[in-house]
């Protein structure tokens, strides 16, 4: 446990006008971690528009966090562990250990995920390699949390990849989620922690489906600004 410094921006319900917005009201909050020590890591597939607005303002590196929580038996959206994109398994041993969750569930339950992963790697990374984030700032995004059990298993992922400081940065989220992620990051900014939480998604006004065409699309243009500078 991290217990990392939590900034909660406001407890307003006002909702943003759509993920972009979100985006550059957070990179105000992170304008400290501009330039290229700096990799902002967006969780698809909507926490990817997110991230690419941050990084373009930040002037920092982009990137796609692939990394998929492990669920718990019977409770998909309770995080036991996180599958890292190398295939590196983190497992809450303590956690997994309450619920009495079996070996052979475990390896279940890490191939299921890493099927998953792969087929993003074949998508995603033969447009946009994966970034180094070790000895740097790694701020980990999505376009809101829930639970918190997919944002929780990223940072777990990212934090086997030694960066030297790691942000979560979230537009909207309950409070008991924001809590229980603020002790996995160094540091978590969240800009707006209303006090009645349904879904994200009331939380924008414009909020559509984000699929892979549209992912693909973002990467393609990422790369090829990556190769103008």
């Amino acid at each position: 446990m991290h217990m990392g410094e939590l900034r909660i921006i406001s407890y307003s319900s006002e909702p943003f006008q759509d993920r972009r917005e979100a985006g550059d009201m957070l990179a105000r909050d992170l304008e400290k971690y501009g330039g290229r020590n700096t990799v902002v890591l967006g969780i698809p597939r909507g926490g990817i528009v997110v991230a690419r607005q941050i990084a373009g303002i930040l002037g920092a590196e982009f990137d796609v966090v692939l990394a998929r929580k492990l669920g718990a038996p019977g409770n998909p959206e309770l995080a036991i562990g996180a599958v890292a994109e190398d295939g590196k398994v983190f497992l809450d041993e303590a956690l997994a250990d309450t619920l009495g969750v079996s070996q052979s569930y475990l390896k279940r339950e890490k191939e299921h995920q890493l099927e998953v992963i792969t087929e993003r790697i074949t998508q995603y990374r033969s447009i946009l390699p994966k970034a180094s984030v070790e000895g740097k700032t790694a701020i980990i995004t999505d376009d809101g949390i829930a639970t918190g059990a997919t944002m929780k298993a990223a940072l777990w992922a990212v934090r086997q990849e030694r960066p030297e400081r790691l942000i979560a940065a979230i537009p909207v989220a309950p409070p008991e989620s924001l809590e229980s992620i603020s002790s996995e990051a160094d540091e978590t900014v969240c800009l707006r922690v209303p006090a009645f939480f349904a879904a994200v998604g009331q939380f924008y006004n414009s909020f559509e489906q984000i699929d892979d065409a549209v992912v693909l699309a973002i990467l393609k243009e990422e790369r090829r600004r990556e190769y103008a500078k």
